[in-house]
């Protein structure tokens, strides 16, 4: 499974706003773009989609900025990535027609329950995820998803 870019990115602009709630701060679209090293416009489409989806708010004026529109320990990943996410599973099958306008295998597939039961996983497991548990570091972020899945750590312990 792919993390696409908007979802990636999406997820990045959320965790600089939820760094700024733990100091009662707001961003600026200028400084989520700034710091995440993405362009002012890709920063405002995502933070309008987010908006859209009521994960974040906005303030007009000298002290106005992006900020979350509930705790970050209450924004769970699944949630995000669904709506960032370009394409649901869904249209899974729309999207690999071949040069035809549906695939030629949409009465009967043995590929779409795997897919689907794929996605399923990962969107249970990103149920368990909120997003205040990946403001620490790298190292403190794999144990506690090992901790919370029995992941396999991947980060050297030395």
């Amino acid at each position: 499974m792919k993390i696409s870019a908007q979802e990636e990115y999406g997820l990045r602009c959320l965790l600089q706003l939820a760094r700024a709630e733990l100091k009662g701060e707001s961003l600026t679209l200028s400084q989520i773009a700034l710091s995440e090293g993405i362009s002012t416009a890709n920063a405002g489409k995502l933070l309008w989609i987010l908006s859209k989806a009521g994960l974040v708010q906005s303030q007009r004026g000298t002290k106005g900025g992006y900020y979350l529109a509930r705790p970050a320990s209450d924004i769970h990943l699944n949630q995000v990535i669904r709506v960032l996410e370009g394409e649901p599973v869904d249209s899974h099958c729309k999207s690999y027609a071949g040069v035809l306008d549906a695939c030629v295998h949409t009465g009967d597939c043995g590929i779409r329950p795997v897919i689907v039961e794929l996605h399923q996983i990962v969107d249970n497991a990103l149920a368990d995820i909120t997003l205040s548990q990946l403001l620490g570091t790298e190292a403190n972020v794999d144990a506690a998803l090992h901790q919370i899945h029995g992941v396999r750590q991947r980060l050297d312990a030395s």
